[in-house]
């Protein structure tokens, strides 16, 4: 009587291992599901063999990109936008935008513009005054009187565009700046020379492809993507074409200068050597780079890895600075183009160097000192945008004043 009492499942004790799986198994949830597909034993799955997920997988698997992922999905789906940045994202779209319209608006400006003033000229013709004419003319020339005077000589400025990753977005668009004022700076020069943009590739060609395309129109520029080494090398050969320049202004006394004669230096204020002058048939290389001084001697390194002979400008000789002697790019430019026309360096830092960094003349007090060196502060970006648009409006209008100019005369 006391075994028919006793529970079932005490009953099978006695069956093995297996049978007790197959009992228990049943009981699990969800092994109605499952009829006739019995799991294998457990000691079967503990061998080296991976076991078979694939039944639980499949509805997984087969899931729409359409359809709410799990918790697993949501890691792995892509990360969302912070509100910073989707201000900044919304700034640059209406940004663009603004700068498509005013561009479209420009355009029809200068059609209007020329229009108007060849309806202006032949009325003055109609009425048989050539010498309105000539004032119409002059009055209209303006500045470019200056820019068309400017001589070439044998003489290369290289700008080293190979830093682009050390710089934020910010810097890269306050460099695409001096560059663009580097190149205007000469082209206005009374004694220009060549110019070359070396590695120029990345972030900051991408910028001159996208917003700063005028470049593509620019005179006597050679953009490489090759390093500064190879822009000397391709320079050499550019001064000793016959078309490479005159010795005129401050070279026209070294009528036996030669192309082999010629040097090729990287400008640094890390350098131990002191420029004292600029000579013919020269490559003067110059680092875009804004990085307000984080990476030190960096230029300077550079050069003697390639073997590149290195100087800095004279300033400490000549001028009293408040702060480290640390130019931008385009004053660099600036200064030596000072020096062609004046021939004294004093007179040229003067003439370029911002009163911000507290500049004086040997036994002369310099006046502003509060600034920090290598740009402003205070400066956005929309700032330094639109800076650089006058710029390039300014340079358009000069090289399409010549063109339409040339255009009358044939």
């Amino acid at each position: 009587m006391e075994e028919q009492e006793r529970p079932r499942k005490l009953a099978k004790l006695d069956h093995d291992e297996d049978t007790t799986n197959e009992v228990l198994g049943p009981a699990m949830t969800g092994a109605g599901d499952v009829a006739g597909k019995e799991p294998e034993p457990a000691s079967a799955q503990i061998g080296n063999e991976p076991l078979d997920l694939t039944e639980f997988t499949v509805q997984k698997d087969t899931k729409t990109d359409n359809e709410p992922t799990t918790q697993d999905g949501a890691e792995a789906a892509a990360p969302v936008m912070s509100k910073n940045q989707m201000k900044k994202l919304r700034r640059a779209e209406a940004h663009q935008q603004k700068r498509a319209l005013q561009k479209a608006q420009k355009k029809e400006k200068i059609i209007e513009k020329r229009e108007r003033r060849k309806a202006m000229i032949e009325e003055a013709r109609a009425k048989g005054d050539e010498e309105a004419v000539n004032k119409l003319r002059a009055l209209w020339r303006g500045k470019k009187a200056k820019h068309i005077k400017s001589t070439l000589i044998p003489l290369t400025f290289v700008m080293d565009c190979g830093y682009d990753e050390l710089m934020s977005d910010r810097e890269r668009i306050s460099l695409a700046g001096q560059l663009t004022r580097s190149y205007s700076d000469n082209s206005r020069a009374p004694y220009s020379g060549h110019m070359m943009f070396s590695s120029f590739d990345k972030l900051l060609k991408e910028r001159f492809d996208t917003i700063l395309t005028s470049h593509k129109n620019w005179k006597r520029v050679r953009f490489l993507q090759e390093d500064f080494v190879r822009a000397g090398e391709l320079a050499k050969e550019d001064m000793a074409a016959p078309r490479g320049g005159q010795l005129a202004g401050p070279f026209a006394e070294q009528t036996d200068a030669k192309p082999e004669d010629g040097e090729i230096i990287y400008l640094s204020s890390d350098s131990e050597n002191t420029l004292t002058e600029l000579k013919p048939y020269s490559t003067y290389i110059v680092g875009a780079l804004v990085d307000k001084n984080r990476y030190k001697a960096v230029c300077y390194k550079q050069a003697v890895a390639k073997g590149i002979k290195t100087a800095k400008l004279p300033i400490g000789q000549y001028i009293q600075m408040a702060h480290r002697p640390v130019l931008a790019t385009n004053h660099v430019i600036e200064i030596m183009l000072q020096w062609l026309e004046l021939r004294d360096w004093g007179k040229a830092f003067m003439k370029v160097i911002p009163t911000r960094k507290g500049g004086a003349l040997k036994g002369t007090q310099g006046e502003d000192e509060d600034d920090a060196e290598n740009g402003d502060e205070d400066v956005n970006e929309e700032d330094m945008e639109a800076e650089q648009m006058e710029q390039l409006e300014e340079i358009a209008a000069l090289e399409e004043g010549s063109e339409d100019e040339n255009a009358e005369k044939r």
